[in-house]
């Protein structure tokens, strides 16, 4: 029959005792320690970046690729290939006949 939590701690020596309370502050050290981890850095977007991630090089990646690689936030880039963000550069682009492979 196995022992209830109750009953093992009973059982546990000083020494067991004071192990485990340190394993559990480590424990909990280490959960805090990953909530509280500062953010990245995120750079504001620019045209520049809009041309690139829509039109240019970074066409063909993953929202999240492209992100990664050019210090963006998918969202940034997500609004930007679906035309909701720059619409001067979307504007330009079809001027010159470039098309938008994110628009169906």
């Amino acid at each position: 029959m196995e022992q209830s939590t109750v009953e093992v701690v009973r059982s546990m020596t000083n020494k067991e005792m004071v192990t485990a309370i340190l394993e559990l502050q480590a424990a909990v050290k280490a959960l805090t320690d990953k909530i509280n981890a500062p953010k990245p850095e995120v750079t504001e977007m620019t045209a520049e970046h809009a041309k690139r991630v829509t039109y240019g090089d970074m066409a063909a990646l993953k929202h999240k690729d492209a992100a990664e690689k050019l210090g963006l936030t998918y969202g940034q880039v997500y609004s930007c290939r679906l035309e909701f963000t720059f619409k001067d550069v979307h504007k330009a682009a079809k001027a010159e006949s470039l098309k938008n492979g994110w628009i169906k």
